[in-house]
């Protein structure tokens, strides 16, 4: 490894070296990127020694080790939590580890879902709702950058927009996340999708994946105006998908009810539930 690339630990990659610490190894196998590949690290009296010669104290190991709701990044010869705070929505943001990939939580609310999964399986959800994925894509919330990511291995050109240059700071340190700013075919837009979608000439688009935030945090997503504008810029045989949350739940199936009567409204003649992937997917004919 390099000395410029990225060491982000959580307490799933530290317990194994605190085991091999306390079985008098001098030698341990973990991982530098949160469960995508493994390296050997060095264990002496005082600390733990990477590849690239940067090391930690045993403190800080045995601090990340404790702490399940955060993931850390090695800056020098420390480590420090993945956390920001927004002034622009005056949320605060961080990530954290799952068994998997981790998630954002924004103002303690995780952005995906994590109970019987993990975010990476439940990005696969949504984007095998409208395989195949091909052409331009449009995803209207960029997060981590998971469905972008997704999307952009068949399809020719993935548009995302994220609102908070916040989540993109927070994105930048995860190890998941690095194709977001690596893939040539994401284009990347900071803005408000209200918006940004009416700047999009018509038919632009083959695909779009839409998941929002939470109603009470961006209404303005679930409107009719904002479904019209989807339609517009989707191409005639296309698709979307829409996520809702759980369509089981008595909200989820209330929210659900009014999405798929303003969908029709807005042009949309087939809509169809996907439970799987807590959303709907609507077709133009």
């Amino acid at each position: 490894m390099s000395t410029n690339q990225l060491i982000v630990l959580s307490h799933n990659q530290v317990a194994p070296i605190l085991s091999a610490r306390q079985a008098g190894a001098n030698m341990a196998s973990m991982s530098l990127d949160l469960g995508l590949t493994t390296d050997e690290v060095r264990l002496q009296p005082d600390r733990v020694v990477f590849p690239d010669g940067r090391w930690l104290p045993w403190d800080d190991l045995d601090e990340i080790a404790g702490d399940d709701s955060h993931c850390f990044v090695v800056e020098g010869n420390a480590a420090r939590r993945i956390q920001r705070f927004s002034e622009r929505l005056n949320r605060f943001y961080s990530l954290m580890p799952t068994d998997g990939a981790p998630t954002v939580l924004i103002a303690g609310f995780s952005m995906h879902r994590i109970k019987g999964t993990d975010p990476r399986r439940d990005t696969l959800a949504k984007v095998r709702t409208i395989v195949p994925i091909r052409g331009r894509v449009l995803d209207t919330s960029t997060g981590l950058g998971y469905t972008a990511i997704e999307a952009a291995r068949t399809a020719a050109q993935v548009t995302t927009i994220e609102l908070d240059p916040t989540t993109l700071e927070i994105a930048r340190l995860n190890p998941w996340s690095q194709a977001l700013f690596d893939d040539p075919k994401i284009q990347q837009i900071v803005g408000d999708s209200f918006e940004q979608v009416q700047t999009f000439e018509d038919r632009s688009f083959s695909r779009i994946i839409h998941d929002p935030p939470t109603f009470s945090l961006a209404g303005e997503l679930y409107s009719g105006e904002f479904y019209r504008q989807l339609f517009r810029v989707l191409k005639p045989g296309g698709r979307l998908f829409h996520y809702i949350g759980n369509l089981e739940s008595k909200t989820g199936h209330g929210l659900a009810r009014g999405v798929v009567r303003r969908l029709k409204e807005s042009g949309f003649e087939r809509i169809v539930r996907r439970p799987e992937a807590f959303g709907l997917v609507a077709y133009k004919r």
